[in-house]
């Protein structure tokens, strides 16, 4: 099942998070810093086509971000921190 798209909440949460700039995410995915800025004004869906969010998401979960779906009934999209495994595993 693919992934839902991100919302501009979860993008500008996990550059807090990882503590990356607009300009650092623009670098790693390859998109124009306006294309990313554009993409965390709107209220909630983002402005991105469907690659342009796959390469966000890619860029985001390299750096260590996990991205939280709507649970249903409950709490709404989010972002967090992936766990770290210990090594040897």
């Amino acid at each position: 099942m693919p992934a839902k798209p991100l919302t501009s909440a979860q993008i500008r949460a996990a550059r807090a998070l990882i503590r990356w700039s607009a300009e650092d995410l623009a670098r790693d995915t390859a998109l124009g810093v306006t294309t990313i800025r554009r993409a965390e004004l709107r209220a909630n869906e983002t402005s991105l086509t469907a690659a342009n969010d796959l390469a966000v998401r890619r860029a985001l979960e390299a750096a260590g971000v996990e991205f939280i779906d709507a649970a249903v009934g409950g709490d709404g999209p989010g972002v967090r921190l992936k766990r770290e495994t210990p090594k040897g595993r």
